[in-house]
């Protein structure tokens, strides 16, 4: 029986093009459901668009010198074409710039308004007096105060993934002027999450959600358990949609408010192109709900914005919300910033008609349950030991084998013997067991189980061994080509979720029409006696170490130019007076104590014999130091820093270190001889030259 479902793809900043990141941590496993769901006869709208209203382009657009307006026009045409290039089969791809969606967000926002569902609050937000602006979400940046990360934003911290609000970052600067900034007034509306608190703990811990993802669930059930308190839906900026209400003037929607509320209005926006009822896929009880994300959105699709739907009251929520976590570049972290990625475009350009590769090559190595990494040389393994010599090559033998024999015709089957008979069995559960596996959201592992299929087939050929028996036993070979031409067929149709490129091509060289998913499964012959198949072609080339060779060379010569990047001096500092630097006072000690702090990359908590006594000290130097090489090192201290906790530890110094000439990070080293009365006395100036 038809059923109807709703999947969303998280909408993508355009501020830049799509990378491998967002295709294996969203597009590409909500691909593979959408197309599953359809080839079970489905109604489904796969919907996505590009989100126009994030502060990251408003950032894009200053430092490029135009209007936010020309930047999402760009990079919206950018990656619509580059989906469409790739096989994303969105059955509407829309934008938040779009007249529809404005007025849907408007209209969501009023009635929210209307019904009393937010709160109205003076409060004091970060300000950047030089630019005149207050200084919302990824306008500021700062310490993250849960995990340490310096480089964290006033909305989230990428490296821990905790949802935050820009007053609450350790250290803020404006990401405008670097300038610190200072706290001013403002009114906003707040969505009061903590009302809506008991009906998330009804919904998701006590319902029926344990289903969930593990990283899904226990990062809700976390942030239900803190507490959960009002999240402001508006904001200080010019690029937006203007609050609709009074006194809402000089203030747009918050993009996590009106980001969300995409995808109904895309959903309208393809209703009404169809000739569909967009309410039967957002209100109506028996269709099914799927939001595909990356972990780093979890809080807003798992919190909020059910929050904001059962607020509003007429929509269905969620059934799943499928969280990938991230996906990694040969050993470090994908970096749009540092130019550390694989761009579709470029993908598309460099390896043409090779999309299904990288599907491939992204869902065998899916980031489903952690980090993952993709490297050059998996991919490459993927293709060649995988699609090529799997895969392609038992499709390239059945069909030479078929023109050579019977001229390209199926042959009629004779009485299957045992092995005949067991393998048809076996290719009729494939279909069951996938499904198991791209119900569970597990597509690395329905992606593995589509090639064990071919393996299946190329086992059977190789113990029928059909090119010597058509020389002893003709009959018995046709009975073997028309059971390896069944399974040929059930690759075409089981396929297509995952290598649709592959798909298409396969149902040309066997000249059939389109099956759907339960006919592999059914007594349904796919290829009967008599059929004529066309002409055999590769499904896949092998690729070339020169070709992954030129893809390093391009990541290492993006790692060179960062470098280069990096090393650019920062102007001179505000001039300070004498005395402010004899205020420094710097002593030589050695550490006596090193460990690494748990869950930071870059952390390491050491005990520091300074002379007048043993203290703790946090340094951010654990990437370039082990701790057991640091014990016993001589090192200057500067003592008298106020304090300051770091995940829970006080600090009770600095460590001063400096970068050699090639710009690796090192002690800056005391003479064994100075002592610490000498290191002092040329802080107060009796040994300055």
């Amino acid at each position: 029986m038809s059923k109807r479902y709703t999947i969303t793809a998280a909408l993508p900043y355009t501020n830049g093009p799509i990378h491998i990141g967002h295709l294996a941590g969203v597009y590409v496993p909500a691909d593979i459901y959408s197309r599953y769901l359809r080839l079970l006869g489905n109604d489904v709208a796969f919907i996505c668009g590009s989100d126009e209203h994030g502060v990251p382009i408003t950032i894009k657009a200053k430092k490029e010198g135009v209007s936010p307006q020309d930047i999402v026009d760009k990079y919206h045409a950018n990656i619509k074409q580059s989906f469409e290039d790739f096989g994303i089969s969105f059955d509407n791809y829309s934008r938040t710039t779009a007249k529809i969606h404005h007025e849907t967000a408007s209209e969501f926002f009023k009635t929210l308004y209307d019904n009393n569902e937010f709160v109205e609050e003076i409060s004091e937000q970060l300000y950047d007096a030089e630019a005149d602006q207050f200084l919302a979400d990824r306008f500021v940046t700062g310490t993250c105060p849960k995990c340490g990360n310096e480089e964290a934003y006033g909305d989230q911290c990428e490296n821990c993934g905790t949802s935050l609000n820009a007053t609450d970052l350790i250290n803020p600067k404006s990401a405008i002027t670097g300038n610190v900034p200072t706290l001013k007034e403002t009114k906003h509306w707040f969505l009061p999450l903590n009302k809506h608190e008991q009906f998330l703990k009804d919904w998701i811990l006590k319902g029926h959600k344990k289903d969930w993802k593990p990283n899904v669930y226990g990062q809700v059930k976390s942030w239900i358990d803190d507490g959960l308190r009002p999240r402001a839906v508006t904001r200080d900026l010019d690029w937006g949609i203007p609050v609709p209400v009074e006194g809402g003037e000089g203030k747009v929607l918050y993009v996590w408010f009106d980001a969300p509320i995409g995808y109904i209005s895309a959903t309208k926006e393809w209703a009404e192109r169809e000739g569909k009822n967009w309410e039967d896929y957002w209100k109506k009880e028996d269709t099914t709900l799927v939001h595909f994300i990356g972990k780093d959105n979890i809080v807003f699709h798992c919190i909020i914005f059910p929050s904001m739907l059962k607020a509003e009251g007429s929509y269905i929520l969620p059934e799943n919300v499928p969280a990938n976590e991230f996906l990694n570049l040969e050993g470090s972290k994908l970096s749009t910033s540092k130019n550390w990625a694989v761009w579709l475009p470029d993908y598309l350009e460099d390896f043409p008609d090779q999309q299904d590769v990288l599907r491939y090559a992204l869902t065998a190595n899916a980031p489903e349950t952690k980090d993952n990494d993709f490297t050059w040389k998996d991919f490459q393994a993927r293709n060649n030991n995988e699609l090529v010599a799997i895969f392609g090559n038992f499709i390239n033998r059945v069909v030479v084998l078929t023109n050579k024999y019977y001229n390209g015709i199926v042959p009629q089957p004779s009485d299957y013997s045992e092995v005949d008979k067991e393998t048809l069995a076996a290719l009729k559960a494939y279909p069951a067991v996938i499904s198991s596996s791209i119900e569970r959201y597990r597509f690395r592992e329905a992606s593995q189980e589509l090639m064990n299929l071919a393996r299946l087939g190329n086992k059977y050929l190789a113990d029928e061994e059909p090119w010597k028996t058509i020389k002893t036993d003709e009959e018995r070979t046709k009975t073997v080509m028309f059971v390896a031409l069944q399974i040929a067929s059930a690759l075409d149709v089981l396929s297509e979720p995952f290598l649709p490129f592959t798909s298409v091509k396969l149902k040309s060289i066997l000249n059939k029409m389109d099956d759907k998913w339960d006919d592999v499964s059914s007594d349904k012959t796919l290829l009967p006696a008599n059929h004529q198949i066309g002409k055999g072609e590769l499904l896949f080339s092998k690729i070339e170490d020169t070709e992954i060779e030129k893809q390093l060379a391009k990541l290492e010569a993006s790692k060179k130019a960062n470098e280069a990047a990096n090393k650019t001096a920062e102007p001179q500092k505000d001039e300070i007076a004498f005395d402010d630097f004899t205020k420094l006072d710097m002593r030589v000690g050695t550490i006596i104590e090193a460990e690494k702090m748990p869950k930071t990359k870059k952390l390491l908590v050491l005990k520091v014999d300074t002379g007048i006594d043993t203290r703790t000290i946090v340094s951010g130097i654990a990437e370039s130091f082990k701790p057991e090489e640091i014990i016993g090192k001589r090192v200057t201290v500067l003592v008298n820093l106020a304090p300051r906790k770091l995940r829970g530890i006080e600090s009770q110094g600095m460590i001063l270190m400096t970068e050699d000439e090639h710009g690796n990070l090192i002690f800056v080293n005391p003479d064994t001889s100075t002592s610490n009365q000498d290191a002092n006395e040329v802080i107060n100036g009796l040994k300055i030259s």
